[in-house]
């Protein structure tokens, strides 16, 4: 067994690409030594900004023999009367290496064929690899890659490559740059080259270099050196999990270090100071004892601590600028009432061919009061939204949120407090953008639950509608990210919107459809909003841990009240373990095997010939009659009790009754008697989609 290192050297990759980078080489390197024929243990990956390095241990010196069996032509084609071989048998020998005598005559599924058993032995290792880690940079998924010549494409240009099988250079080659044992180290602290003797010594030679290839043991160790600069100013960072995983992938050599800013700029929201800290510096906040912020910040240089006061000085002067940039905007803005900048709305497209914000400002408030009046909100919860909605785009032509777009909505709820609105208008205003990106939290209060629920309805229907919708991986509206705060929205707010309808009325809010749709495909619209947002309600119930099959039979129920679907979902799970599934599953069963081509129709009791018809049929109105306020109330579980009852008859009338009688009355009013248990017993989870 010997132990693999490859190395990609290149220019700095953007640092929100260094994760992807690294799954894709992951990927990449898997895949290669699946078709190498290699066995390899562990294979792990490095990633720095500067390098994405493929570590494999416990590689197999030699690929496995390959043995595989050609196809050539059919037995009555390469033999003749007299079994003997044929030209055509001859020359398939011939040209696949093996004597005539050694073909095989199989019989697979088309008819029998003879086979040449090929066998390929295994090569060594050190004589596939090099051709094959030559493709493997240009094997990998980015997001978006840079060409700097003929063939060459890569995330960003490659300045240097190494590749080790033990302490045995492999001559690989990529973008017209050939594989080495030398590496490079930190840009500035040791930028080399270095020499690595064997594979195994890569990880500790770019340490010695001031490289900390390993992205985890960088992360935890940004993380420590933040914390302990907070913890000596008697403080405690702020530490937001992206900000944390985008400073990680800046450095190659983390330095943490204290600086300090006016106290005077405490006065500001706290939103504001940390959002130009963490989003615009790259800086981490620290707050005191007693859960305030502090003046001070804590940042992360790429490099040691030489010249650490001029570093954080320069670091204050940059801060402070920015700092006094969103003081007087801020300023500036509180000049004049929130409802002030409502009128300037109309001088800001929405989105192409979807109107200005003033448009989408009045279909808010318009679908807003459609939502309280579903949801039975009244009151000053419901004063309260409608208000909301009116503000709702107030701050996006203001000064502050132009310099600082982050704090949309943030900023509204600031001037909302200082103009005297009532405090649940201004959180609205906040919460209206709720989950935010890297968080999870999601708006609490009842007019913050309408405002952003009528937001992202309005913004995918008038999407849709104007013919913007998600393609593969392109998403330049951030619809799926809309789709997936909806769904979240209505489940652990428990809105119980019928989706389709609330879509249709957001659909209406723009009246005529943009250009590009006619009003003859409003329907289109609508079903392609549907498919949407069940595929991504599909992926939600799949990472929760809902098995595949049952979420099919979920969904095949149907999607368009969200708590309803994650309630049949639990139900369903908890069926699947009661002890009254059988009864469950196959009544159901057996009327849907003989029913489900059926087209339907009423069943007419004067058709019975037989006890077991009635019998059926009075056991299903009683259980109809049963369950219809228990599926009206959602309570799956007694709704299934009931539903086992129905087993008996099914199976008497199943045993009893020619269901395919030749009269053709007879025949299709049973039909419809076992139609109408499917439909029943099927009507919170399509049964036929369990794979049982």
């Amino acid at each position: 067994m010997s132990r693999l290192a490859f190395e990609i050297g290149c220019e700095e990759i953007p640092a929100r690409f260094v994760p992807t980078a690294a799954a894709g080489l992951e990927a990449a390197a898997r895949a290669m030594f699946e078709e190498l024929r290699l066995k390899v243990g562990r294979v792990q990956v490095l990633a720095s900004p500067r390098r994405l390095i493929l570590m494999a241990g416990d590689v197999a010196e030699v690929q496995e023999d390959l043995v595989e069996w050609v196809r050539g032509p059919s037995r009555a084609a390469a033999f003749d009367q007299d079994g003997r071989p044929t030209r055509a048998a001859e020359g398939f020998a011939r040209s696949q290496g093996v004597a005539v005598q050694d073909l095989e005559v199989r019989e697979p599924p088309q008819g029998p064929y003879v086979f040449a058993r090929r066998h390929q032995p295994g090569r060594p290792a050190r004589q596939v690899l090099p051709a094959a880690l030559s493709d493997l940079p240009g094997r990998i998924e980015f997001p978006r890659a840079m060409r700097w010549g003929p063939g060459q494409r890569f995330i960003r240009p490659v300045r240097w490559l190494l590749a080790l099988l033990d302490d045995e250079v492999l001559p690989a080659s990529f973008a017209g740059v050939e594989a080495g044992r030398l590496t490079r180290g930190h840009r500035t602290l040791a930028p080399g080259p270095h020499p690595v003797p064997h594979a195994a010594d890569l990880p500790e030679v770019l340490r010695r270099a001031f490289v900390l290839a390993d992205r985890d043991q960088r992360r935890r160790r940004v993380l420590e050196l933040v914390q302990e600069a907070a913890a000596a100013q008697g403080g405690e960072a702020v530490v937001e999990e992206s900000t944390l995983e985008e400073v990680t992938d800046l450095v190659e050599w983390p330095t943490a270090f204290t600086g300090s800013f006016a106290p005077e700029y405490l006065d500001l929201p706290e939103e504001l100071l940390m959002t130009t800290m963490r989003v615009h510096q790259r800086y981490f906040p620290v707050r005191g004892g007693d859960g305030r912020l502090m003046p001070l910040f804590v940042a992360v240089r790429n490099g040691d601590d030489t010249g650490l006061d001029v570093v954080r000085a320069g670091n204050e002067k940059v801060l402070r600028a920015r700092l006094a940039d969103a003081k007087f905007f801020y300023d500036e803005d509180r000049r004049q009432p929130l409802a002030g900048y409502v009128p300037r709305l109309a001088n800001v497209a929405f989105l192409e061919g979807l109107g200005s914000l003033l448009d989408k400002t009045r279909r808010l408030e318009r679908l807003v009061e459609w939502l309280a009046g579903q949801l039975g909100v009244a009151g000053d919860d419901r004063a309260h939204a409608l208000r909301a909605a009116h503000l709702a785009k107030a701050d996006q032509v203001t000064d502050l949120v132009f310099e600082f777009p982050e704090l949309e909505g943030i900023a509204g709820r600031e001037y909302a407090r200082h103009s005297g609105e009532p405090e649940p208008v201004a959180q609205a205003l906040a919460e209206q953008y709720l989950p935010r990106p890297g968080s999870a939290a999601l708006p609490v209060t009842v007019p913050g639950r309408l405002l952003a629920a009528a937001d992202r309805l309005d913004t995918l229907a008038g999407a849709f509608a104007a013919g913007l919708e998600p393609t593969g991986s392109h998403d330049p509206y951030g619809l799926r990210r809309h789709a997936l705060a909806l769904l979240n929205l209505c489940r652990e707010a428990g809105l119980g919107i019928s989706l389709s309808r609330a879509l249709s009325q957001a659909l209406d809010g723009y009246g005529d459809l943009p250009a590009g749709r006619g009003a003859e495909d409003r329907e289109g619209v609508l079903r392609r909003l549907a498919a949407f947002l069940q595929g991504r309600l599909e992926g939600l119930l799949r990472e929760a841990g809902v098995r595949p099959d049952l979420v099919d039979a979920v969904l095949a129920a149907g999607s368009d009240v969200v708590p309803d679907v994650w309630d049949r979902a639990a139900a369903g799970q908890r069926l699947l373990d009661s002890a009254h599934f059988d009864d469950v599953y196959t009544a159901f069963r057996r009327a849907y095997n003989l029913s489900r081509n059926f087209e339907g129709g009423e069943v007419d009791p004067s058709l019975f010939e037989h006890d077991a018809e009635r019998r059926l049929h009075e056991d299903l109105e009683a259980v109809a009659r049963e369950a219809a306020p228990l599926l009206e109330a959602g309570e799956y579980d007694e709704f299934y009790r009931v539903a086992a009852r129905l087993r008996p008859p099914v199976d008497r009338f199943l045993d009893d009754v020619l269901v395919m009688a030749e009269d053709e009355g007879v025949r299709r009013n049973r039909l419809a008697l076992l139609r109408g248990v499917a439909d029943l017993v099927g009507r919170p989870l399509d049964l036929s989609r369990l794979a049982v």
